[in-house]
């Protein structure tokens, strides 16, 4: 199989990085995955506890499948990621534009329908919507490696990757994995508000975008606390990472930052409704996390404003240093 022909057609189609792994099952993964659960890591995401034995194993998950086509997209932000003024929110970087899940699945799709065509043989393709252990899988195949954020990371595009995979049953060469290049470094470490990495591993509890994201319910006030003015999602320990200084901007237009997505003011967000926040959000990944969610998150941000110099608010109301990083 022409392996270059596929990576071109999938650059031509827009993805930045294009990779392949084996198949295989790697008895690592669900060994990790068994304990990340049983330790309750999880939090409130029980779809984590869901189709284990898939999500640790391509194969149980489609049992036709060798090979697996690991695509990147750069979504690196033109202006860094900073914090905004303590009396705006901070909305993550991946979430400021168009929700990339329909950005991705039209070209991926695109990909999937030309394979078929050219191959003749069945495929499945994902982007975030499955049980598919995404980060392995793509340090697998060599696009980049799993950096102590946890995140994959690319000697090009840094840490700002999009993550998307084809399954198929053609065998195809995979490619050589890519060294871990973090070193002695512990910038995104130091970085994290909440204190959340150590060691190359996370505590999904106290990170940021779990919090802001994922879980439900109150949010513990010593964590509260250091939330500062994010109210979806962190960025944190991807502005701290030195690779990000090397990510050349996105040059997709869906990733371009909406103007109401930029730094919005915390009393504004406060008056939303569930009709307003669906208008406002529309089109955005943040409108998965529902009105009640976000008002929860604004007024631990206002609360945070309160006491301006509340922990995890940083330089404010200036905002983040780190911005250029």
């Amino acid at each position: 199989m022409n392996k270059s022909e596929i990576r071109a057609k999938a650059l031509e189609l827009g993805f930045d990085a294009v990779g392949f792994a084996s198949a295989h099952t790697d008895p690592a993964w669900r060994d990790a995955l068994d304990r990340f659960v049983a330790d309750g890591r999880h939090g409130t995401m029980g779809w984590m506890a869901e189709r284990m034995d898939q999500r640790a194993s391509p194969q149980a998950l489609w049992p036709e499948v060798r090979s697996v086509i690991v695509l990147g997209t750069n979504y690196a932000p033109a202006g860094g990621a900073g914090l905004a003024p303590a009396d705006r929110a901070t909305i993550s970087v991946y979430a400021r534009g168009r929700d990339y899940h329909d950005t991705i699945k039209k070209r991926l799709k695109a990909l999937g329908r030309w394979l078929a065509e050219r191959y003749h043989q069945p495929l499945k393709v994902f982007v975030d919507t499955a049980p598919v252990m995404e980060k392995p899988l793509a340090a697998r195949s060599g696009i980049g490696w799993q950096g102590r954020h946890t995140n994959i990371v690319s000697r090009r595009f840094g840490s700002w990757l999009f993550l998307a995979e084809i399954y198929t049953p053609l065998d195809l060469e995979p490619d050589p994995p890519e060294p871990d290049h973090c070193g002695s470094c512990r910038a995104c470490e130091t970085a994290c508000p909440t204190g959340a990495l150590e060691g190359g591993r996370i505590e999904p509890r106290r990170c940021i975008s779990y919090l802001t994201i994922e879980h439900q319910g109150d949010i513990a006030p010593e964590l509260a606390a250091l939330m500062g003015n994010r109210v979806y999602g962190c960025d944190d320990c991807m502005a701290a990472c030195p690779w990000n200084k090397f990510a050349p901007p996105t040059r997709e237009a869906d990733f371009s930052p909406r103007i109401e997505l930029t730094m919005p003011r915390l009393a504004d967000l406060a008056q939303l409704d569930d009709a307003s926040f669906r208008e406002v959000f529309s089109g955005s990944p943040v409108k998965r996390i529902g009105v009640i969610r976000m008002a929860r998150n604004v007024r631990i941000a206002l609360d945070n404003q309160a006491s301006v110099g509340g922990l995890g608010l940083r330089d404010a109301p200036g905002g983040d240093d780190r911005q250029d990083h």
